[in-house]
């Protein structure tokens, strides 16, 4: 199975290419440039580095929440656009949860955090068994202060993932941060997710805020 993966949720920009279990390939930037123009070029060369065509997609999965508003339906869009071109299937895959991902490796209790605004995090908890990932809590919104608090309430290593750490450092310092290359929003996690979520038609694609949105 040949999956299409973005993450636009953040200020990073990413496009992930992976078959079955491998990952071909990842193009990934840390950008001021809105994701509207980016990414669709990332893509392109993506699939001619990789020697593919957009044909060859079998699933098209995109990061739907939380994180950046504007970011998060251009991917959410973007990925719908092709996969109803191409007559397949998407994946909407939670950023925290492509985020946990990323540590897949590292056993023990994750916690994928991201700064939301002023003092709160999206913030969930899973466990990694050194292979896979699976789900301990939700998605939420909540306070750093108390997001430490559960953290410690574990009484165990946890690894956190995520921009995040920023304000949960000072208040867990016992906490081990992800590597540089890999504490980021990635389509690379959102590629592995995938492989574990079931795909849905593009019209079911998507996007969760987790806040709502205020106009005006």
């Amino acid at each position: 199975m040949l999956i299409l993966a973005v993450d636009t949720s953040g200020k990073t920009a990413s496009v992930a290419l992976a078959e079955d279990h491998t990952l071909l390939g990842l193009r990934m930037v840390y950008t001021a440039r809105a994701h509207s123009q980016i990414l669709l070029p990332m893509v392109k060369t993506l699939l001619a580095d990789t020697n593919r065509s957009i044909g060859d997609v079998d699933v098209f999965a995109a990061a739907n929440g939380p994180g950046s508003y504007t970011g998060l339906r251009i991917g959410v869009a973007a990925m719908q656009a092709m996969a109803f071109a191409q007559k397949k299937q998407c994946a909407g895959i939670s950023t925290l949860e492509g985020l946990a991902w990323n540590l897949c490796g590292t056993k023990g209790i994750l916690c994928a955090a991201m700064s939301a605004r002023q003092n709160l995090l999206y913030a969930a908890f899973f466990q990694s068994d050194g292979v896979t990932v699976s789900r301990i809590t939700e998605d939420t919104l909540i306070s750093a202060e108390d997001c430490a608090a559960q953290i410690a309430a574990y009484d165990a290593p946890v690894a956190i993932v995520g921009d995040g750490i920023s304000l949960l450092g000072a208040l867990v310092p016992q906490a081990a941060p992800a590597p540089m290359h890999l504490a980021l929003q990635s389509a690379a996690g959102i590629c592995m997710a995938s492989l574990h979520s079931a795909p849905v038609a593009p019209a079911e694609l998507s996007v969760r805020y987790l806040q709502e949105v205020k106009i005006g």
